[in-house]
C-alpha cells in the first residue's frame, strides 16, 4: 500500500510538470508565429510557489529586527515635527526686526498760528537712517493720550513693546529737574517734563518686556534718572575743571572717551581702550541709579559717557551721537558693533 501511494503522488507531480511544460511550450510557438518583435515583448509570469509568503516574511522581520510598527509611527511623526519646528525658528530669525523709536516733541509757542499751533511730535532723520542701515524697520512711537477729548484709544506704550522687538531713545530736549526731585537752577534748563513722562513709560514698559533699549545722549541720561540717578544740570556751572562739551559746532565738536575696566562696550573694541566721539550736551550723569554700571568716561573730566542696566541682557545709554559718527569716518569710534550687538540682542529675544 506504501509503494501504491507513492507512485501515485509521484504521477501526479509529474502531471503538473507537464502542465507547466506545455503552457510554456505553448507561449513559445506563439512567439514564433508573430515574429521576432512579439517574441522579444513576452515576459513569463511568475508561477506562485510556497516562497510567495517570503515578501511578507521580509517585511515583518524588518519591524522585529528593528523596531515595532508604533516606534516607526512615533520616529516618522517626530522627524516631521522637528522638520517644521525647524522651519518655524528660521521663519522667526529670518523676519524683518522692527524697531521702535521715542518721539521729539515740538511745544506749541503762545500766539504761533499753522503748524506752530500745534504739538508735533517728530523723528531725527540720522537716527531713523542709522538704524535702517541693518535692513531694520524703523517705527516712531508716539505718545498716547487715553483721555484725549477727540479721539480717545485703549493703545498703551505696553502694545508697542509687545509687538516691536527693541526701543532705541532719541536725543532732544534736557531732562527736566524736576524729574529727578530737584529745581531747575536757570528757566532755559527747566528741560521736557511731559516728554519725561512719556519716555519713562516707554522706558519701563520695554525693560519689564525684556527687549533691548539703547538710549542716546538725553535717552542716556533719563535711562540713569529712570532708575533714581541725577544729573548736572550745567556741565560748565557745576563742574569747573570739565572739558567743554558743547559748542556751536554741535556734531563736529567730539573729545575723547575711555572704556571703564571689563565694561561690555570695551569688549565690542578689542583692543581698543580709547577713542574719539562727538559731544553735544550741557547736561550728563551725576550720581548713578541703582544697578546702573559705568562703561565709559571722558578720561579728562571723568564725566560719565556711557552706562548699563545689569538687571537687563541690553539696555545701554551713550552720551554721545552714533548716528552722527559716518562710516569709515577715520577721527571718530565708528559705532557699528554697538549697534549690531543691540540688534543682535533684539533677535535673540524674540524666543
Amino acid at each position: 500500500m506504501p509503494d501504491e501511494k507513492n507512485k501515485q503522488e509521484s504521477a501526479g507531480a509529474e502531471a503538473a510538470d507537464a502542465a507547466q511544460t506545455s503552457v510554456v511550450d505553448t507561449a513559445a510557438v506563439a512567439n514564433q508565429s508573430q515574429g521576432p518583435t512579439a517574441s522579444a515583448a513576452v515576459v513569463q509570469a511568475p508561477i506562485p510557489t510556497s516562497n510567495s509568503t517570503a515578501g511578507l516574511q521580509d517585511h515583518q522581520a524588518s519591524y522585529q529586527n528593528g523596531e515595532s510598527p508604533w516606534r516607526t509611527l512615533v520616529r516618522v511623526v517626530s522627524a516631521r515635527l522637528r522638520a517644521t519646528s525647524l522651519r518655524t525658528a528660521k521663519g522667526i530669525t529670518h523676519r524683518t526686526l522692527k524697531i521702535g523709536v521715542s518721539a521729539r516733541i515740538f511745544h506749541p509757542q503762545a500766539g504761533a498760528k499753522g503748524l506752530s499751533s500745534k504739538t508735533l511730535q517728530y523723528l531725527e532723520e540720522s537716527i531713523a537712517q542709522w538704524v535702517m542701515a541693518r535692513d531694520v524697520m524703523v517705527f516712531m512711537i508716539p505718545s498716547v493720550n487715553t483721555n484725549g477729548l477727540i479721539r480717545p484709544s485703549s493703545i498703551r506704550l505696553r502694545d508697542y513693546a509687545r509687538h516691536l522687538d527693541g526701543l532705541v531713545l532719541q536725543g532732544g530736549a534736557d531732562v527736566a529737574p524736576q524729574t529727578y526731585s530737584q529745581q531747575s537752577t536757570r528757566p532755559e534748563w527747566s528741560g521736557d517734563r511731559t516728554r519725561d513722562m512719556y519716555e519713562l513709560e516707554l522706558l519701563h514698559e520695554f525693560i519689564e518686556a525684556d527687549k533691548p533699549l539703547l538710549g542716546i545722549c538725553r535717552g542716556c541720561q533719563l535711562l540713569n534718572v529712570a532708575f533714581g540717578g541725577s544729573l548736572y544740570q550745567d556741565i560748565a556751572t557745576e563742574v569747573p575743571n570739565a572739558i567743554a562739551h558743547v559748542n556751536d559746532l554741535y556734531d563736529q565738536h567730539g573729545h575723547e572717551l575711555q572704556f571703564t575696566a571689563q565694561s561690555t562696550l570695551a569688549q565690542l573694541f578689542p583692543p581698543l581702550l580709547t577713542a574719539k566721539v562727538n559731544s553735544i550736551h550741557h547736561q550728563s550723569i551725576k550720581n548713578l541709579g541703582r544697578d546702573i554700571r559705568i562703561e565709559a568716561i571722558s578720561p579728562a573730566d571723568n564725566i560719565v559717557e556711557a552706562i548699563r542696566y545689569q538687571k537687563a541682557k541690553f539696555v545701554v545709554g551713550l552720551q554721545w551721537h552714533p548716528e552722527f559718527h559716518l562710516t569709515g569716518q577715520s577721527d571718530l569710534l565708528d559705532c557699528t558693533p554697538i549697534l549690531d550687538s543691540f540688534l543682535r540682542a533684539a533677535r535673540e529675544t524674540r524666543f
